[in-house]
C-alpha cells in the first residue's frame, strides 16, 4: 500500500482532522496523482451531514480536483509523469452495460464507483477522496488538463461544471435559445457562464437583487428577483430551458411557469422528492428532467470547451488546513461561488 495524507472526518469532534491515509499499489492501468487543488461541493456538506462518524466507513472528501501525474501503472499510454490532470466525481464502472457504452457512465445500471464513500470495484475497499495530497485513479477516469485552464479555478468544473454542461447540451442550447438560471451558487454561476459562452439570451433568478452586479458581470442580459411577484409574472413562459440550481427545498411551481411552451425545466440542485402539480406541466407542455455527473466523453468536450472559451469557477482558494472553516462558511451560503483549497500545506 501507498501512504499520504488527508482530511478525514473525526466522528468524536464531527470535523475534518489531518490523518495519515493508505492508498493502493498502482495496477497496470492506475495513476498516482498528487492532488494540487480540490473544489469543496454541496455534496460533501451533505455527506458530511448523514455519515456516521463513529462507526462508519471512512470519509475523505472531494470530488472535484487537479493535480499532476507523479507514477503510471505498467499499461498506461495516455499520460505520462508530469501531466496536469483532473479527477471529477466517478472514478470506474462497469463498462460493460447499455449506459457505459454509449459514453454516460455516470449513468452505469451497476452504479459508477464514487470517488469517495464508494467501493473500489476489484477490493471492495471504501474510495477516499480528493481532499488528500494523492489519489489513486484508473487512468480511464482522469482528464488532460487544457493548457491555459488555471487548474486552481478549473477544479469545480470536474463536478459543478459537468453537472450544468450536460443537461444544457441535452436539450440543445445555443444561438437563439432563452435560458435562465435559478440560483447564482456553484453551480448556477457556471451554468450562467456556459450558457452565455453557447450562444443563448441568459437570465438570472435569485432572490438577491444585490446579485444585479455579479449577473452582469457574469455575462447574463437580466436579473429576475424571484421574491418580486411583478417580475415573475411578466418573465411566464418565457424560456426555453430553465436550468434550477437552488439546493434548498422549493416548490417547482413558480420555475416551471416561466417555461415556455414545450420548453424544459432541469432540476439539478435538490436531491430530494419533489411534489409538483401536474396544471403546470400541462399547460404549455412543459418538462421537468434532471441530470447528474457525466460521462467521459461529455466531461471532455466539456473542458475543451472551457478552454477554449476562457471558462472557469469564480473561487476563494484556501490553504487546506481552512477546510472545516470552508465547510461552515458553505454552511451559511458564504462564499462566491465555490471554495477551493490549495493542498499543498500537506507537505
Amino acid at each position: 500500500m501507498r501512504t499520504t495524507v488527508g482530511w478525514q472526518l473525526d466522528g468524536s469532534t464531527a470535523t475534518l482532522q489531518r490523518t495519515p491515509l493508505k492508498r493502493r499499489d498502482l495496477r497496470p492501468d492506475d495513476l498516482a496523482v498528487r492532488v494540487d487543488y480540490c473544489g469543496v461541493c454541496h455534496t460533501d456538506l451533505h455527506v458530511l451531514g448523514s455519515h456516521d462518524g463513529e462507526g462508519g466507513p471512512p470519509l475523505v472528501p472531494g470530488h472535484e480536483f487537479t493535480g499532476v501525474v507523479t507514477e503510471t501503472g505498467s499499461g498506461v499510454t495516455r499520460f505520462s509523469a508530469g501531466d496536469p490532470v483532473a479527477i471529477g466525481n466517478i472514478v470506474d464502472s462497469c463498462g460493460e452495460c447499455a449506459m457505459c457504452r454509449a459514453g454516460q457512465e455516470n449513468y452505469c445500471h451497476a452504479f459508477p464507483t464514487l470517488t469517495y464513500g464508494g467501493a473500489d470495484r476489484q477490493d471492495g475497499t471504501t474510495t477516499l477522496g480528493g481532499y488528500s495530497r494523492e489519489y489513486v485513479v484508473r487512468d480511464r477516469f482522469a482528464y488532460p488538463l487544457p493548457a491555459g485552464l488555471d487548474p486552481a479555478a478549473a477544479a469545480p468544473l470536474l463536478c459543478a461544471g459537468i453537472t450544468v454542461w450536460e443537461p444544457l447540451r441535452a436539450l440543445g442550447v445555443g444561438p437563439g435559445s432563452r435560458v435562465a438560471v435559478a440560483g447564482l451558487g456553484g453551480l448556477g454561476h457556471l451554468a450562467v457562464k456556459m450558457a452565455v459562452a453557447l450562444g443563448a439570451d441568459t437570465s438570472v433568478i435569485s432572490r438577491s437583487p444585490g446579485k444585479a452586479d455579479d449577473v452582469r458581470r457574469l455575462g447574463a442580459h437580466a436579473l429576475i428577483v424571484s421574491t418580486d411577484p411583478e417580475q415573475m409574472a411578466a418573465a411566464r413562459n418565457r424560456f426555453d430551458v430553465v436550468i434550477d440550481t437552488i439546493s434548498a427545498p422549493h416548490d417547482l411551481g413558480p420555475y416551471l411557469r416561466l417555461v415556455a411552451m414545450d420548453g424544459t425545466l432541469s432540476h439539478l440542485g435538490h436531491l430530494e422528492p419533489v411534489t409538483v402539480e401536474v396544471m403546470d406541466l400541462l399547460v404549455g407542455r412543459k418538462k421537468l428532467s434532471s441530470a447528474g455527473s457525466g460521462g467521459r466523453p461529455a466531461t471532455a468536450a466539456m473542458l475543451a470547451f472551457c478552454a477554449d472559451k476562457g471558462i472557469t469557477a469564480d473561487i476563494e482558494l484556501l490553504p487546506s488546513a481552512l477546510v472545516n472553516e470552508a465547510l461552515d462558511r458553505l454552511r451559511r451560503n458564504d462564499v462566491r461561488y465555490r471554495f477551493v483549497l490549495d493542498m499543498s500545506d500537506l507537505d
